[in-house]
This record gives C-alpha cells, sequence and structure tokens, in this order.
C-alpha cells in the first residue's frame, strides 16, 4: 500500500539522515520514478522532505522533524499498542514507560486486555526468574548453561545457544543450538531445571524452519475414553482430532511422540484411556501398569 511505503521512507530517512533516491528504490523494491512521485505527495502532505543534487546530495528530512501521531491509523496505533503490552507482560514490565508515553501521544488508554504468566501454580517466583534468564539471554545473544531432563528421564548439563522462546501445544519451549552435539534443538522450559548465563556471546544462528513432515520418533495413536473424561479430552486434544459417537465415547486420533512421556502421560487416565492402535503400546502400558500394581501392593 502506498501509505505504508510512504511510512517507510520516512522512516528510512529517519535511520540513515540521507539516501538517493536509487538507494530508497533498491530498499522498497520499487522505481526511481516512484520514489519522486512518493517524495512530491509527502511535501505535499506538509513533510518536510527535500531533495539535495551534487555529489553528496541525496532525499532527507529538516533536521527539525518529529515524526507525527498522524502518520498512523487508529488501527495501526492500537496493534502498536498491543504488540507493546504483550512484550512488557513477557518482559516484567520492561517496557512500562514507553507504553504510557505512546498511549498518551496517540491520546489512547494502554488498557490491560492480557496477562501472561509463565510460571505454573505455586512455583511462581523461580520459573519467573528462569523464563527472565533465558529471554535475556536470548536477546543479548549469551551461552546458557542449563540442566536439563530429557523426556526418557535423564538429567544432563548442557551448554546451549539460546535463540526464541516458542509456545506450542499448551507448552513453552526454547528453541536453541545445543554446543556438544552441534545441532539444533527444542528444549521443554518445564524441564530445564537450572540455568546460568554464561559470559559468551555467539553470532546470529537462523533455528531451521518446521516441516509439515512428522518427526520419526512420532506415531499416529488412536485412544478411546469414557464421556465423564470429556473435559480432559477437550482441554488436551483439538476439536479436530476428537470423535463423538452415540453414547458419548470420545474417539481420540492424533501423532504424539513415542517415549517415556507418552506412557506415563497414558497412565494418568488410569482405566479410563483404552489404545486401539498401535497395538504395541497396548503391551507397554500393560506391563508399566503391572510395575506399579507390584511396587503398592498393600
Amino acid at each position: 500500500m502506498k501509505e505504508n511505503r510512504h511510512f517507510r521512507i520516512i522512516y528510512a530517512l529517519l535511520r540513515q539522515g540521507r539516501m538517493t533516491a536509487p538507494k530508497l528504490a533498491e530498499e522498497l523494491d520499487v522505481s526511481v520514478r516512484t520514489i519522486y512521485r512518493d517524495i512530491d505527495a509527502l511535501s505535499g502532505s506538509g513533510i518536510p522532505v527535500y531533495v539535495t543534487t551534487g555529489r553528496n546530495g541525496g532525499i532527507q528530512l529538516l533536521d527539525s522533524f518529529i515524526l507525527r501521531k498522524a502518520l498512523l491509523s487508529g488501527d495501526e496505533k492500537t496493534t502498536l499498542l498491543t504488540a507493546l503490552e504483550s512484550l512488557s507482560k513477557m518482559t516484567g514490565g520492561g517496557h512500562h514507560d514507553l507504553l504510557m508515553k505512546l498511549s498518551a501521544l496517540f491520546n489512547a488508554r494502554a488498557e490491560s486486555l492480557m496477562e501472561i504468566d509463565f510460571s505454573r501454580w505455586g512455583n511462581e517466583a523461580s520459573d519467573t526468574v528462569k523464563y527472565e534468564r533465558i529471554r535475556k539471554a536470548a536477546f543479548e545473544r549469551k551461552a546458557l548453561s542449563i540442566v536439563y531432563v530429557s523426556s526418557w528421564g535423564e538429567r544432563k548439563t548442557r551448554k546451549i545457544y539460546p535463540l526464541k522462546l516458542s509456545y506450542k501445544a499448551k507448552d513453552w519451549y526454547l528453541k536453541a543450538r545445543c554446543a556438544e552435539t552441534e545441532a539444533f534443538r527444542l528444549f521443554k522450559i518445564n524441564r530445564i531445571l537450572a540455568c546460568e548465563v554464561l559470559n559468551e556471546e555467539f553470532a546470529p544462528l537462523e533455528y531451521p524452519e518446521e516441516t509439515a513432515s512428522v518427526p520419526e520418533s512420532c506415531e499416529e495413536i488412536t485412544l478411546r475414553f469414557p464421556k465423564e473424561f470429556a473435559w480432559r479430552v477437550y482441554d488436551e486434544f483439538t476439536e479436530g482430532q476428537i470423535r463423538e459417537t452415540r453414547d458419548g465415547e470420545l474417539t481420540v486420533t492424533a501423532v504424539m511422540p513415542v517415549d517415556s512421556w507418552l506412557v506415563g502421560y497414558l497412565l494418568s487416565f488410569g482405566a479410563a484411556v483404552d489404545v486401539i492402535r498401535p497395538g504395541f503400546l497396548r503391551g507397554v502400558l500393560a506391563r508399566e501398569a503391572a510395575k506399579i500394581m507390584a511396587k503398592n501392593k498393600p
């Protein structure tokens, strides 16, 4: 859109000070002729932009120019305030002052419409400290030393390069590169028992894009639950994974990781879950249930 391009021109000139028309055209992926038309339009609307010729010439703004709030539409102001509010919540209120200043500038209320709490029930203090350390290390590109428990119960100290926090399937994860394996990994935040920011910076890294293919460790499983467990089924699976029968029973088909976590997860349903497939998973659950019974005989 033309209005968006005009804003990008102003932002580029505020950032660079002076730019040539070919350079602006290259940055905005338009022709030089379009840039000059945009400059005329901006000048005609009262933006103090001008062109100088000669060896050091170019397009620039008057030094006294201040970005006016009128350049943003009502929806754009709301989007900006909402994004900043989200960032402020995630950083423990670190951007509160900036949020208040922009709210005053836009003549809009910085009304809190969301609450983001990374901590688990009853574990607020330690979880908040952990999340803040991870977030800060990722932002400053500093290595982390973590104590991590794998899905198989193995506890290990690792050095990682944190890249991005990711919320997926109702849990928070950390996308990072492991120094030991030199591979990109996805670490579940709740299984990071301890973390320490190291005095080691690292170069920017790009986490590989996720593909639609199913990981080798995952399989499609089909489960059946009685109607009394509908509250939990709808809590933990999507509507597209659930099929309800006439008598109210629920059949769930989902792709899940086949590991010790899955076994423990299915056992948490007790006798309420019936594994339809894969067949081998029924045997695994039966053996684990037998161990639990033997260990807890009265």
